[in-house]
């Protein structure tokens, strides 16, 4: 299969490129520089150069073609619009990429997000066939805007695409994290001399290392059903407070409760006041059955061993 792949370069990218190319398939990447052209050229893909900015280009790409793996946001964006302005990017994509595809149907799968503040009152663990977000109009909470994005895509397998989302966890971490919650969550640690975990830290966050995760994108693409929602989590239930002993151990620095109230926590997280103190537990046996997916990578505490989180000269 030709598989056209957005965000290539990011921390899932080279990882699905990888996943891909080992299984036998050709992978065409965007690159928008000189050095992610590079990048994904050394992976063993073909570069389009381009951007997330031309709509007809990807439209061309996805038409050229057997299938869409899309990991790209518009990050550009963050410091003007925040990011209400990269979702409403990313849905003017998945509408290009949805005329690029209607009635071919051929794979179109991009990232989704597990955690959403209103899987909190399900009172049970998140599966596969619950929708992003419960009630509400999804641009009027930040922490799931991209709600609208994840219910497009799904809603263009009636249009003949077999379009699907793989919903990815708070924490994805590999070797090669340098961006995502974990080292958000070990530099705040340095920074404060304590590790805090929201009240009692029993909110349960789930992880995924990123090579289990390209497994799930390419095991979708290959016999994923149209209009599904595939769970990228190895480890769905992890107790916060379990995170935040981790990091305090592996640092020598004591693992500290602080009061949820409007004042404590966002005295210690900031920005990430809001993102701590969710409780998304979620489970993946559906996807597990229906691809056959099978994490085999190292879990997220043995995966804080590896060295990178924590390398002896910091």
């Amino acid at each position: 299969m030709h598989v056209f792949v957005t965000g290539g370069t990011g921390h899932a990218g080279p990882y699905i490129i990888s996943d891909l190319i080992a299984a036998g398939h050709e992978v065409t990447a965007l690159a928008r520089s000189d050095a992610a052209a590079a990048a994904v050229s050394a992976l063993g893909a073909e570069v389009r150069r381009g951007s997330l900015e031309d709509l007809d280009g990807l439209k061309q790409a996805a038409a050229a073609a057997d299938g869409v793996i899309h990991v790209a946001h518009r990050q550009d964006l963050i410091p003007t619009g925040g990011i209400n302005a990269v979702a409403a990017a990313e849905l003017q994509i998945m509408l290009a990429y949805g005329e690029a595809l209607a009635g071919s149907n051929k794979p179109l799968v991009t990232s989704g997000s597990i955690g959403s503040p209103g899987w909190e009152g399900l009172g049970r663990p998140a599966t596969e066939e619950d929708p992003p977000l419960t009630g509400g109009d999804p641009y009027s909470n930040t922490l799931r805007v991209r709600n609208v994005v994840e219910t497009t895509v799904i809603g263009l397998a009636a249009k003949g695409v077999r379009s699907s989302v793989v919903r990815i966890p708070e924490i994805m971490h590999s070797t090669t994290d340098n961006a995502g919650f974990l080292p958000l969550l070990i530099g705040l640690a340095k920074a404060k001399g304590i590790v805090g975990y929201p009240g009692d830290g029993s909110n349960r966050w789930g992880a995924v290392h990123a090579r289990d995760l390209a497994t799930v994108f390419r095991l979708a693409l290959e016999k994923g059903a149209a209009g599904r929602n595939w769970h990228a989590v190895a480890e769905g239930s992890v107790p916060y407070r379990q995170i935040a002993e981790a990091i305090g151990s592996r640092l020598n620095l004591p693992a500290v409760p602080i009061p949820p109230d409007v004042l404590m926590l966002p005295g210690y997280f900031g920005f990430l006041a809001n993102l701590v103190k969710l409780d998304t537990p979620a489970l993946n046996d559906i996807t597990r059955q229906t691809l056959g997916w099978e994490p085999t990578q190292p879990g997220l505490f043995a995966d804080l061993d590896n060295g990178h989180y924590f390398p002896a000269d910091r």
